[in-house]
C-alpha cells in the first residue's frame, strides 16, 4: 500500500499543476489589461503640488481612435504661472513647454497609447504651485459598437443612438466648462486670501511703526525739558 501511495501521487501532483497552469494564464491575460481601457468615457480631475524647481509627468492610456483632451490651471503659488507639456506616444512633443497660468491641448482621433503630461516648475525656485489637472478619453466609436448590436436585435434605433451620441458630446463639453469654472473660482479665492493677508500684514507692520514712532518723540520730548540740578546750583553760585 505504501508503494501504490507513493506511486501516483506525482501523477496526482503534475494534474492539479496542469489544472492551475490553465486557470492562471487567462487570469495573468486579463492582470496585463487595466480595467479603464474597456471603458467608452474615463474623466479624471486632479489637484497636485509641484514643489519649487521640479517637474511631474503623469501617464495616460488613450485607445486608437479616441478623443484625448488635458487642460491645466495654476491655482496657488507665486507668480501664478507653470510649464505645460504633452508628450505624444510615439515620442513627439505635440504640445511644447510655455510658461502659462492655464493651457489646454486636445486629439480628436488619437492613434492610441500612453500620453506623457508634464507640469514644469523649474523657473520658480522658491514658490511651490497647486495645479489642476483635467483629463477626458472618450471613444465615440463605441456608441457606433452600439448601434450595431441594436441593429442585429432588428431594431430601428438610429434616432435614439444619435441623440445619446449628442448628449455624450454635450456632456463632455459641460464638464470640461465646469472644470474652467471651478479652477477660475478657486483661483479668484486664492487671490482674495493673498490680498487680505497682505494688507493686514503691512496694517499690522504701519501700525507698530506708528506705535515706535510716537515713543520715541514723547521719549525725546521729554529729555528736552529735563533739567540737572547739580549745574543749575553752580551757576547761580
Amino acid at each position: 500500500m505504501v508503494r501504490k501511495a507513493t506511486a501516483t501521487s506525482p501523477l496526482i501532483l503534475r494534474v492539479l499543476f496542469l489544472v492551475l497552469a490553465c486557470f492562471a494564464e487567462p487570469l495573468a491575460g486579463q492582470a496585463t489589461v487595466p480595467w479603464y481601457e474597456n471603458l467608452p468615457a474615463v474623466a479624471m480631475d486632479y489637484r497636485v503640488h509641484i514643489d519649487p524647481g521640479k517637474e511631474d509627468c503623469y501617464f495616460q492610456y488613450v485607445n486608437p481612435g479616441a478623443t484625448f483632451y488635458v487642460s491645466f490651471q495654476v491655482v496657488r503659488g507665486g507668480d501664478g504661472m507653470a510649464g505645460f507639456a504633452v508628450r505624444h506616444p510615439s515620442g513627439q512633443i505635440v504640445h511644447p513647454y510655455q510658461w502659462k497660468a492655464n493651457s489646454e491641448y486636445q486629439d480628436q482621433s488619437s492613434t492610441g497609447g500612453y500620453y506623457s503630461v508634464c507640469i514644469d516648475n523649474q523657473f520658480s525656485r522658491f514658490a511651490g504651485k497647486l495645479i489642476n489637472i483635467y483629463i477626458t478619453v472618450v471613444r465615440y466609436d463605441m456608441w457606433e459598437k452600439y448601434t450595431r448590436e441594436v441593429e442585429e436585435l432588428n431594431m430601428n434605433m438610429e434616432n435614439f443612438t444619435s441623440t445619446i451620441s449628442d448628449v455624450e458630446r454635450n456632456i463632455n463639453v459641460m464638464l470640461q466648462y465646469q472644470h474652467h469654472s471651478r479652477g477660475r473660482e478657486a483661483w479668484d479665492f486664492n487671490l482674495l486670501k493673498d490680498n487680505n493677508s497682505y494688507v493686514v500684514r503691512w496694517s499690522v507692520a504701519q501700525i507698530l511703526v506708528i506705535v515706535v514712532t510716537v515713543a520715541v518723540q514723547v521719549y525725546f520730548v521729554r529729555k528736552l525739558f529735563d533739567v540737572k540740578g547739580g549745574t543749575y546750583g553752580r551757576s547761580r553760585i
